[in-house]
């Protein structure tokens, strides 16, 4: 019996990580030459592609000497890179989802471009019944702890729009709920940090990209010693990789993690407000 023919792009360079923990999920990590220097899903990634960018940058060079049939972005911040591969006379195709329905919707045109379609719909519909059972999960909660996230601290910068739908479906009410359908970093800056503080927050969630999370920082912060969030220690960190990547990760462990941490804060929060009825 004859071997099935490869469908679909063969040599694939993919500048960001979500692009390249799909196509490992799909089995069709044998396409991939080229990663991300940032990519650490699935870990074997690390270990058997060579890396050839960071997120804004790329070695353009190296990228051509892969002969790839096709290169996979994320974004206008990939822009750059996309023209002068594109000017080396490569294929390339930058995503640019910003929402929970549009990570599905890359998801399966990624299935479809590598003729992996029923796989990419089987893994889907699992995704979509885990997303329909934490909001059936936290329906139940005894109330929605309000929760402040913040994806950078210098300016601070607000949840984008899957982190803040996922937010809502773990159960939690959007502190900066006017930031939701904001797609550029820019335009969920808060200007007055004290405006957080305004907001009371009962939980606050970090994701500083590429640095790690100090809750002492915030607990310094001037004023902000006021907030239920720092008064309670109710500071949390979920790693960007599982939360800041539109793909894969943020709807499995970072949903996750988003659920654990809602849920702790509601069933406290209620526990407090009986001992002050008592």
């Amino acid at each position: 019996m004859s071997a099935p023919v490869q469908v679909g792009p063969r040599r694939i360079v993919c500048l960001t990580e979500e692009t390249t923990e799909w196509l490992y999920l799909l089995g069709e990590q044998e396409r991939i030459v080229g990663i991300s220097g940032f990519t650490v899903r699935p870990p074997q990634a690390r270990r058997e592609k060579p890396r050839v960018s960071a997120f804004t940058s790329a070695k353009i060079e190296r990228i051509v000497a892969l002969k790839p049939d096709l290169v996979l972005g994320f974004s206008d911040l990939q822009a750059g890179i996309a023209a002068e591969l594109i000017r080396a006379g490569l294929e390339v195709h930058v995503f640019n989802q910003r929402s929970v329905e549009e990570i599905f919707q890359v998801l399966a045109l990624l299935g479809r471009m590598v003729g992996a379609q029923r796989r990419a719909g089987v893994l889907i519909g699992r995704l979509r019944r885990t997303l329909a059972q934490a909001q059936r999960d936290a329906a139940a909660l005894p109330c929605r702890p309000r929760v402040y996230f913040e994806e950078w601290d210098d300016p601070l910068i607000g949840a984008i729009a899957w982190v803040a739908e996922l937010i809502t479906l773990a159960g939690g009410e959007l502190c900066f709920p006017e930031f939701a359908g904001c797609a550029h970093a820019k335009d969920r800056i808060i200007a007055d940090p004290l405006e957080v503080v305004r907001r009371a927050p009962d939980v606050m969630i970090a994701s500083w990209c590429g640095k790690k999370f100090n809750p002492r920082r915030v607990r310094e912060r001037p004023g902000w010693e006021a907030m239920p969030a720092v008064r309670h220690g109710r500071l949390f960190e979920i790693h960007s990789s599982e939360i800041l990547q539109p793909g894969p990760a943020a709807l499995t462990d970072g949903l996750a993690r988003l659920r654990t941490i809602i849920a702790e804060c509601a069933h406290a929060m209620a526990a407090q407000a009986q001992n002050r009825a008592r």
